[in-house]
């Protein structure tokens, strides 16, 4: 099944965010050494339900919010979501060492995020 397992926090003032997230809901975030700035979002234990998530400044600066679902063929599932009405917003891009990342608009407009882990992507 096709589950989302990542949310993501478009911001303009990463920083300010933390504290905000950090004050408010007691979660830890921290900056991650990736080719451009993002920052990781620890929810709470793992050994309760719910998902974890990451913030970055979007190249648009407008703020958002963005589920990704994890899919086991990406580019078989951007070639489905476009045969369905949606469009790709964001091509395949590699997250070294953890998979691969592509971003759609569906029907109704919202930005979706789908990822195919693969620790071999570069």
């Amino acid at each position: 099944m096709n589950r989302v397992v990542h949310f993501e926090f478009g911001v303009v003032k990463p920083e300010r965010a933390a504290k905000f997230y950090t004050d408010v809901f007691g979660w830890a975030i921290e900056k991650w050494d990736s080719p451009q700035p993002y920052w990781l979002i620890s929810t709470g234990d793992e050994k309760e339900p719910g998902i974890n998530g990451g913030m970055m400044v979007h190249a648009d600066m407008q703020p958002r919010t963005v589920n990704t679902i994890a899919v086991s063929n990406l580019e078989e599932m951007m070639k489905k979501v476009e045969a369905n009405g949606g469009h790709m917003v964001v091509a395949k891009t590699a997250i070294p060492g953890v998979g691969w990342l592509a971003y759609f608009k569906d029907t109704e407009g919202n930005v979706v995020g789908l990822h195919q882990f693969d620790s071999t992507a570069k």
